[in-house]
């Protein structure tokens, strides 16, 4: 594996912290969302045109379409839930939970459905995560916000199945690039139904290209390291997040009842996803 790989996943992390972070600050986190998502489709389109061009111009089967049309819808529920969380809850619980839930779901599923054993690093895994969730999750701080949080985990556990699939169809990156513009027609049909304020791609252009360059260079980032490197060392080093963001939400958004047991649950997450990644 590329030595390379490491740090460009660290930086993957700070990135993916960094605009849940603006998310969560701003007044409308869906409306942002939005306008960012639809930006960074725009701003990711030539250099994805160059490369389609220089790879010879491959295409992608009509299942890795479908695919992408498919998570891109999950995805929009994922940012709906997500946006409410941010209004209700505090950064340092929400994003724990939610980015905590999905490995744990990812486990039962191959328990329940899928008839997989557990080796004993994964069950000391899931005891690590389940701590680690109810001690960032507690019922002071949680309160309204802990169900779409958790809902969130479900939809970011539901479109990683289907990514994980969709990648292997043709190349990552026309793939993440039709699920990114996928997600910004959904996204931008949405908000218009629903005329949430300040969903215009032309209101706040320089939070909305900024968040935008984040969101999208995180994200192919993460498929050009999964390219190269295997799984059980992308996951837990991509949430190496969870820290960042609980310990932003804790020291510059003053989120400090409970801090310490915050941090605590936060690292627990941590070293579960870790555990459940070993093979």
């Amino acid at each position: 594996m590329p030595l390379a790989v490491l740090p460009l996943v660290l930086l993957a992390a700070v990135f993916h912290a960094t605009w849940n972070a603006l998310l969560k600050a701003s007044e409308n986190p869906l409306s942002l969302a939005t306008r960012a998502i639809t930006w960074g489709t725009v701003m990711s389109l030539p250099p994805v045109a160059v490369a389609w061009i220089v790879a010879g111009r491959p295409g992608l089967p009509l299942a890795g379409w479908l695919l992408a049309l498919a998570s891109a819808f999950l995805e929009l529920i994922y940012f709906i839930t997500l946006s409410i969380a941010y209004q209700r809850g505090e950064l340092s619980v929400v994003y724990p939970i939610a980015r905590g839930t999905a490995p744990l779901l990812a486990v039962l599923v191959g328990l329940l459905l899928l008839g997989e054993r557990l080796h004993p690093s994964a069950g000391l895994g899931i005891l690590a995560l389940l701590a680690g969730i109810w001690a960032v999750r507690r019922p002071a701080t949680a309160g309204s916000a802990l169900w779409p949080a958790l809902l969130t985990g479900v939809m970011i556990a539901a479109y990683t199945s289907l990514d994980r699939i969709g990648v292997r169809l043709g190349p990552p990156w026309i793939y993440g690039w039709l699920l990114w513009l996928f997600g910004a027609i959904f996204l931008i049909a949405y908000t218009t139904i629903r005329r949430i304020p300040r969903s215009r791609l032309i209101d706040e252009p320089k939070m909305s290209v900024t968040v935008g360059v984040l969101m999208t260079a995180a994200y192919f980032m993460i498929l050009f390291a999964l390219s190269v490197a295997p799984l059980a060392i992308i996951a837990p080093l991509r949430e190496s997040a969870i820290v960042l963001v609980t310990a932003w939400g804790i020291w510059r958004l003053g989120e400090r009842r409970w801090a310490w047991i915050r941090v605590a649950g936060a690292l627990a997450i941590l070293g579960g996803i870790a555990l459940l990644t070993i093979p």
